[in-house]
C-alpha cells in the first residue's frame, strides 16, 4: 500500500478548519473525498497540524495511503481535479516510506501572520491579512516578542478550548518585520497551543500601537493567566507556510 506525502495550500475561509467536522465543511474532508474518488475505497488524510476556521495554508503537509500504486504526479493531478471547486490545491506529491507520518515525523512548523498597516479598507487582500489602521512600530513589536522565545508556560496565550495536555511549549523563533505597508510576524516551533499565534500577535499589536511598552509581553507571559492576554488577532492573516521534517 503506497504512501504519498502531499504539500497543500488552501483558502481557509469556506472551512470550519482543517479537521473533519460532523456538520461543517473542512479541508481534511475535501481532500478525503477527492482521494477516495481515485482510490475506489475510503482514504484517510493525516495532516501535519490543525488550522482553525478561516486560517490559510501555503505549505500544509499531509499523507495518504492508497490501494492503487500510481505515479506521485498523477496522484497530485487526480486529487486536484476532484477537489474542484474547493479552494484547495495539492502543490506537490511525493511517494514516501511507511515510516513517514505527516504529524509525528514533523520537526518544526512555520507560521506567518500578515498585518496590513493602512487606513483604507482591503480589497485584494481582504480575508488574507488583518488591517490595522493605527500606526504600528514594528521594531518595538519585534523587541517585545523576543520574551516569548524559549520554553515557557504559554497559558496567557492559550485558548480556553485548547485540548493540549500541557500549556508548556517551546517557541524556537519569532520575528516582526515591516515590508512597506505590511508587517509580517513569523514564528516557528515544533507545535503550538490552540490560537497561540493569534493571541501573541494580538498582544504584540498593543505594543506596536504604543498602548503597552516592550516589557509588557514578558510580564503577561510570566503571569500565566489567560485574562492578561491582549485582544486575539482574527484568523484572516494567519498562514501555515511550511513544515520541516
Amino acid at each position: 500500500m503506497p504512501r504519498y506525502k502531499l504539500t497543500i495550500e488552501y483558502d481557509g475561509r469556506p472551512f470550519a478548519g482543517w479537521q473533519r467536522q460532523a456538520d461543517q465543511p473542512s479541508v481534511q474532508e475535501a481532500l478525503e473525498k477527492a482521494a477516495t474518488k481515485i482510490n475506489g475505497a475510503p482514504v484517510k488524510v493525516q495532516g501535519a497540524g490543525r488550522t482553525d476556521s478561516g486560517v490559510h495554508a501555503t505549505g500544509q503537509v499531509a499523507h495518504i495511503d492508497m490501494d492503487k500504486d500510481m505515479p506521485a504526479e498523477k496522484v497530485m493531478d487526480a486529487i486536484n481535479y476532484h477537489l474542484k471547486p474547493n479552494p484547495v490545491s495539492v502543490l506537490r506529491s511525493d511517494m514516501v516510506g511507511d515510516e513517514f507520518h505527516a504529524r509525528f515525523s514533523a520537526k518544526q512548523r512555520h507560521y506567518l501572520y500578515r498585518i496590513s498597516n493602512r487606513r483604507p479598507p482591503l480589497t485584494l487582500d481582504a480575508g488574507f491579512a488583518w488591517r490595522v489602521g493605527a500606526a504600528l512600530d514594528a521594531d518595538a513589536m519585534h523587541a517585545a516578542a523576543q520574551a516569548l522565545v524559549g520554553s515557557h508556560d504559554f497559558t496567557t496565550f492559550r485558548d480556553s478550548q485548547c485540548q493540549a495536555d500541557s500549556p508548556v511549549k517551546s517557541l524556537n523563533a519569532i520575528s516582526v518585520t515591516r515590508l512597506g505597508e505590511e508587517i509580517h510576524v513569523r514564528c516557528r516551533a515544533l507545535s503550538f497551543l490552540h490560537r497561540q499565534v493569534r493571541s501573541m500577535v494580538g498582544s504584540l499589536v498593543e505594543v506596536g500601537r504604543g498602548k503597552e511598552n516592550t516589557l509588557w509581553i514578558g510580564k503577561i507571559l510570566a503571569a500565566a493567566d489567560r485574562s492578561a492576554c491582549g485582544p486575539v488577532a482574527p484568523p484572516d492573516g494567519l498562514h501555515l507556510t511550511r513544515v520541516d521534517y
